[in-house]
């Protein structure tokens, strides 16, 4: 059996936010049983993923990080259509990915103890993401 249901989330701009109760709430409505549910973001310049969800630290430096990574208007880029942030929002978004795929047992994620599912914005204004979850059982 397959369920499916897309949601919309407003970023503000740059960052994550957590986005693991619209998944779980998803999930609780298909009947019980085992399978995976896969989350999948539509767009190319943000991502989803799975990390620790206790302490805001670690969003942080991931969001160092991937400044490192993928830098806001390097003059080495050719696409800036959309501004300096326009490239390496794509570069972000390739490299940390559009999708996460969890295992599911009687209607909940079986997610770590300190997991979550976060939508990351690589684009430094907000915009509309629509995120597709597919539950698989």
């Amino acid at each position: 059996m397959t369920h499916q249901e897309v949601f919309e989330f407003h970023t503000k701009g740059r960052g994550m936010s957590e986005v693991t109760g619209e998944v779980t709430a998803i999930v609780a409505r298909c009947p019980a049983g085992a399978g995976v549910a896969h989350v999948f973001v539509r767009h190319s310049s943000c991502s989803l993923l799975i990390t620790e969800n206790a302490a805001p630290d670690v969003r942080r430096d991931l969001e160092t990080l991937a400044g490192r990574w993928a830098p806001d208007g390097d003059p080495a880029y050719r696409h800036n259509l959309e501004g300096a942030d326009d490239m390496a929002a794509h570069a972000r978004s390739m490299l940390s990915g559009t999708f996460v795929t969890v295992p599911v047992s009687d209607g909940r994620l079986l997610l770590g103890t300190w997991h979550g599912i976060y939508l990351w914005e690589h684009r430094t204004r907000g915009h509309v993401r629509e995120i597709v979850v597919t539950v698989l059982r």
